[in-house]
């Protein structure tokens, strides 16, 4: 069996260490002022030799150089809108025992699905300029299982709507609502103030 021929160990040749030049020192010490350490360490820092002890250059040609290009910090993005927020427990209590006042309501029974969306945001928009605090909108139960298994369709599409762009602008939250006001087939909706 042959032996493969040995290869010469290149990594010597090729890692010649040059001086650097004033500039470069310079705009070395530039940057690493301006570097903030992840950890703190204790570590011995290394003194910098005068430029006089340095090893003499290497003949070649000067290669210009190009000042560091540092990363721009990402822009912020800032949440076109809050995320929507559940009633607070007292809210919602003194809604159940009729303590708070519900501003107005807005029944969706018999609506279709573009009709109904388009009714919701006019009555949420115009809520919103007035000033009301507590709005109830009816959805309807729907009916479970059989045939008509697909009715009930605002009821899950009313939520929806309520998280969409649109709609968060007027909205602070929502919550089914007590049985007292329709249960699972109603919605106390929070309405956001008006600034």
């Amino acid at each position: 069996m042959k032996r493969p021929a040995q290869i010469p160990d290149l990594s010597a040749v090729l890692r010649r260490k040059r001086a650097l030049s004033e500039e470069e020192r310079a705009l070395w010490e530039s940057v690493a002022k301006q570097v903030k350490p992840l950890r703190k360490k204790h570590a011995a820092v290394k003194a910098h030799a005068p430029p006089h002890e340095l090893a003499a250059p290497v003949a070649a040609k000067p290669v210009p150089v190009k000042p560091p290009v540092l990363p721009k910090a990402p822009p912020v993005l800032r949440p076109s809108m809050p995320p929507l927020a559940p009633l607070g427990r007292r809210e919602r209590a003194k809604l159940s025992r009729g303590r708070q006042e519900i501003d107005a309501r807005l029944d969706l029974h018999g609506m279709t699905q573009v009709r109904a969306h388009r009714v919701l945001l006019a009555f949420l928009q115009r809520a919103h300029h007035d000033g009301m605090t507590f709005v109830l909108v009816i959805t309807g139960k729907g009916k479970v299982g059989g045939a008509d298994a697909e009715r009930g369709v605002l009821r899950r599409q009313v939520p929806e709507w309520l998280s969409l762009p649109e709609f968060r602008g007027l909205v602070v939250g929502f919550e089914e609502a007590h049985v007292g006001h329709g249960g699972g087939g109603a919605l106390y909706v929070r309405v956001r103030r008006a600034r």
